[in-house]
Order: C-alpha cells, then sequence, then structure tokens
C-alpha cells in the first residue's frame, strides 16, 4: 500500500516548504484535506476544480494524511498562524480604505 501512495505523494525539500506533495505538482496533502475536511469538497469536486488531478491523487493524499494525521494537522495549524501574525503585521490596504469610506 505504501508504494502506491509514494507513486502519488512525494516530500521534496524547498518545494512547497518540504511539506508532503501531489507528485509533480505544487498541491500540498493538507491543501487537499482542507478541501476535503474544512469545506466539504468530494474528492470528484476537487478534481473538477483542479484537473490536473487523478482521483487516485486525491485518495493517495487523503490516506497519507489519515497516515499522518498529527504532522498534517500541526502543519496545518502552524499554517493558520503564520497566516494571523501576517494579517496583523501588514493588514489589508483594500480593508483599510473600505473602513475608511465606511467612516470606521
Amino acid at each position: 500500500m505504501e508504494t502506491v501512495i509514494k507513486n502519488h505523494v512525494e516530500i521534496t525539500p524547498g518545494v512547497c516548504g518540504g511539506k508532503p506533495r501531489i507528485a509533480g505538482h505544487r498541491i500540498r496533502v493538507m491543501d487537499i484535506v482542507i478541501w476535503h475536511e474544512k469545506l466539504g469538497f468530494s474528492p470528484d469536486e476537487i478534481i473538477s476544480t483542479h484537473p490536473t488531478l487523478t482521483l487516485a491523487d486525491v485518495y493517495a493524499a487523503l490516506a497519507y494524511y489519515f497516515d499522518h494525521r498529527e504532522q498534517i494537522q500541526t502543519d496545518i495549524a502552524a499554517d493558520r498562524r503564520y497566516i494571523a501574525t501576517v494579517r496583523r503585521h501588514h493588514p489589508s490596504l483594500l480593508q483599510k480604505k473600505l473602513k475608511q469610506r465606511r467612516g470606521e
């Protein structure tokens, strides 16, 4: 079984932060997990919006996730913290302009 996943999921230092990703793509396993688990997209919906992926890619990514759930969840949490930090230190100029227009 591990061989099948290795055909679809790869880890390359320096590519996508060294995170597990779909082989030949810059789509990380955690992206697939977020789309499926958090946003509720089915594997068919994922491949319809990303036509270069196959169903086998999506299912292999999900299988990899279930085998490495703790690490993927840690990566997702780290990304969320990073995004929150960036937003605090670099507020959106668009949001600022909209608030000014509304008189906030």
